[in-house]
């Protein structure tokens, strides 16, 4: 065998080696794409649960919250007072130093 003929079968061989990496990389990117992407739609519907759980939380104490103010009326204002005050002084505390 001569030396171009073994430069060539070279060539040859490393043409295939790189022909078959590309496939092998092409079908490892392929597989990537689809386990990203279920992962994501199964961060979607769990997103879903949370954000449903979360407005319904919200709803519940909204509902309790009103409840409580329209059976005190005057207690509850006194104590949105209170804690308005303290929120204030915690807050103005802060600045003095």
């Amino acid at each position: 065998m001569s030396a171009s003929e073994t430069i060539d079968t070279a060539a040859d061989a490393a043409n295939d080696a790189v022909e078959g990496a590309e496939k092998r990389l092409h079908l490892l990117a392929e597989r990537l794409e689809k386990a990203v992407q279920e992962g994501l739609e199964l961060l979607r519907a769990r997103g879903r649960v949370y954000a449903d759980t979360a407005g319904e939380t919200l709803d519940t104490a909204q509902r309790y919250v009103v409840e409580r103010v329209q059976e005190r009326p005057l207690t509850s204002a006194a104590t949105a007072l209170g804690v308005g005050v303290v929120i204030g002084l915690l807050l103005s505390s802060g600045r003095n130093r």
